[in-house]
């Protein structure tokens, strides 16, 4: 499932970049429950891209910012306490690794939902259905 994390230069510290990745990441299995899923573990990709503050915008006003999106098939994050959960986790892992003041209105988290049946990993084509079968094999082994 993959992640894109945005952020201004200077944002993190250099720790932070290194590892904002790795704890969005837990933070997406962890809403689903499937932290110890080898085939979520593996599937869940993505980079970190860092721009200069002058080039990034909020209301109109160049200055920090962060903006993480996760791309999920479309049965993921089904309940409220669930999206409310995810979004504060991942904007408390931003204020957690930021370097200096940066303030919460800045960060900004969403959900793309892909299509049934277009969900590709390694040249085949998945359905939600066949993801389920397959994270449901994999916690079996």
């Amino acid at each position: 499932m993959p992640i894109s994390i945005q952020i201004t230069r200077g944002l993190l510290t250099p720790e932070g970049e290194q590892v904002i990745f790795s704890r969005v990441a837990r933070a997406l299995l962890n809403a689903h429950g499937l932290q110890d899923n080898p085939f979520m573990k593996q599937n869940v990709i993505g980079h970190l891209v860092v721009t200069e503050e002058a080039l990034s915008f909020a209301g109109g006003q160049a200055g920090s910012l962060a903006v993480i999106e996760v791309k999920v098939p479309s049965v993921t994050f089904r309940d409220r306490k669930t999206q409310e959960e995810f979004v504060a986790a991942v904007t408390d892992i931003v204020d957690e690794l930021k370097a200096g003041a940066h303030p919460r209105s800045r960060t900004f988290v969403n959900v793309v939902y892909a299509v049934d049946g277009p969900w590709g990993i390694g040249g085949r084509a998945y359905t939600n259905e066949d993801l389920g079968a397959a994270i449901a094999a994999s916690a079996s082994r």
